[in-house]
């Protein structure tokens, strides 16, 4: 069982979170996003400063980035769905198109009041997937914004919440053939709708749809990567192209790991009788 909110063990985070999130100055979100679907339930307001997305039993909402990328370095502040979300998700992810497409997972799975947010990771190359890890989170995400985080370059995909590295997927085809995106460009989408046949335990708990409408809310989008326009691309600055996991990024992703994953593809033997997937070997 994770932690609770209140746990003893919070009081390191100050010790290891010392370093805050570093955010370059965010874009008007009128430029950077279009609302895709949704029929009025995503807007776009305080002129361009706040997207919101909300799902009522009838329909959820989404929305993409108007720029594509090949390689980068996103991030997001979301504050997530409220009180009794159980059923409800919470999607932010970079994905190119196809059926071979490439994509990098964020989902945020409600529950009960009360109860942990699940955030659930995955890693799709060549439209294959099957690479989940969730977690916990150490605070409560619906109390105010936080900011998560994807960094994509030719060495690795790094996912952060509030800076701090969650999880990591090493760019591995040279070594141990496991396909990584290098060469389709990505879109940044996000969405918000119903899973309860899936998303809280398994399905076993539904919607209260008598607390809809439910909205997640979104600020301070920064993309700092290669923009894909056309056969071309043009870069900003490339100080992340090359930025890999130091030594203290280790150690504040391990600490996560042992006190907040819940789920780990690499350890589950019964999924993959026959050996995990090769990925799985390097630590």
């Amino acid at each position: 069982m994770a932690p609770s909110l209140s746990s003893p063990s919070l009081t390191f985070l100050p010790l290891l979170f010392a370093s805050a999130v570093s955010l370059a100055a965010a874009g008007n979100l009128f430029q950077d996003m279009e609302i895709t679907w949704g029929d009025g339930r995503g807007k776009i307001l305080n002129n361009g400063q706040l997207l919101t997305l909300s799902l009522d039993k009838a329909l959820g909402s989404g929305f993409q980035s108007r720029n594509e990328y090949i390689f980068s370095k996103i991030d997001m502040q979301i504050k997530l769905v409220p009180g009794n979300s159980a059923g409800t998700v919470t999607a932010y992810y970079l994905s190119s198109q196809g059926a071979f497409h490439d994509e990098i997972d964020f989902e945020f799975l409600g529950n009960l009041s009360g109860d942990p947010y699940i955030v659930h990771t995955n890693v799709y190359t060549q439209g294959k997937g099957n690479r989940e890890m969730q977690f916990y989170l150490w605070f409560d995400p619906t109390k105010d914004f936080h900011t998560y985080s994807i960094l994509w370059n030719p060495k690795q995909i790094v996912f952060y919440v509030d800076g701090t590295p969650i999880r990591e997927f090493k760019n591995l085809e040279a070594t141990k053939g496991v396909p990584y995106p290098t060469k389709q460009a990505m879109r940044v989408y996000s969405s918000l709708w119903d899973a309860e046949d899936w998303a809280t335990r398994g399905g076993l708990i539904k919607t209260d749809w008598t607390q809809a409408p439910f909205t997640a809310s979104f600020r301070n989008f920064n993309a700092d990567g290669c923009v894909q326009r056309g056969v071309a691309s043009s870069c900003g600055s490339k100080g992340w192209m090359t930025q890999g996991m130091d030594a203290d990024s280790l150690k504040k992703m391990q600490w996560v790991q042992n006190n907040y994953m819940i789920y780990n593809y690499c350890t589950d033997s019964k999924r993959f009788p026959q050996g995990f997937p090769p990925e799985c070997s390097v630590i």
